[in-house]
């Protein structure tokens, strides 16, 4: 495991479940307020709902996505394996997790899963 002290990197960790959980909230009951969308013959500002639809939905994966990653982080950071690639087991470079704290795989294991 990587020489990183963990009370700072449980801090940050949850402070970005909370903002996490808390945007999604924010996307889910936004989604619910558009009601439906009518597709007549004048589509405008039904094709403007539908697009900003799509983008509240990838913005929505996007963040569940992080937060899975942010909650497993934390679950690592209770057993002792924080820092340490989930698929093969080898220590994540310092450099990667002050970037991205809630890293839970190596580089080349990240870049397969994209």
């Amino acid at each position: 495991m990587p020489d990183v002290a963990p009370d700072p990197i449980a801090a940050v960790l949850e402070t970005q479940r909370v903002e996490l959980e808390s945007e999604l909230d924010r996307l889910t009951a936004t989604r619910g307020e558009a009601g439906g969308i009518s597709f007549g013959k004048r589509v405008g500002e039904g094709t403007s709902i539908a697009v900003d639809r799509l983008s509240s939905v990838a913005a929505h994966d996007r963040l569940g996505q992080k937060l899975v990653s942010v909650r497993r982080a934390q679950e690592k950071l209770a057993e002792g394996t924080y820092g340490s690639c989930d698929v093969c087991g080898e220590a994540i470079p310092v450099e990667r997790l002050e970037a991205l704290p809630y890293a839970v795989l190596c580089v080349p294991h990240a870049s397969k899963t994209r």
